[in-house]
C-alpha cells in the first residue's frame, strides 16, 4: 500500500467550473496553465503542484482521491475549500 502521493490540483468554488476545467483538460489544455489561471489555492502559482505528500496529511476526501483515485487522469473531488480538480502523478 503506498505511503506517499504527488499530485497537481485546481481549487474552484463551484462544481459546473471545475466540469469545465476538466472538459479543457480533455480537449488537451496544460493543467499547469489552467491552474494559473483558475486555481483558488496558493499552489496554483506553482501550476497545482503539491508535490509529495504522506497519506492522512490531506483532508481526508482529498487523501482518499489520492491514494485510491486513477493515476494520471483528472477527477473531481468535494472537500470543505470547494471543488478540486486532482490529478496524481504518482504514487510510491
Amino acid at each position: 500500500m503506498a505511503s506517499t502521493a504527488a499530485a497537481l490540483h485546481i481549487l474552484v468554488k463551484h462544481k459546473e467550473q471545475a466540469e469545465e476545467i476538466i472538459n479543457q483538460l480533455k480537449k488537451g489544455a496544460k493543467f499547469q496553465v489552467l491552474a494559473k489561471k483558475h486555481s483558488l489555492c496558493p499552489s496554483g502559482k506553482r501550476g497545482g503542484d503539491l508535490g509529495e505528500f504522506r497519506r492522512g496529511q490531506m483532508v481526508p476526501q482529498f487523501d482518499k482521491a489520492c491514494f485510491t483515485g486513477e493515476l494520471l487522469t483528472p477527477q473531481l473531488v468535494k472537500t470543505k475549500f470547494g471543488w478540486h480538480v486532482v490529478k496524481v502523478l504518482y504514487r510510491t
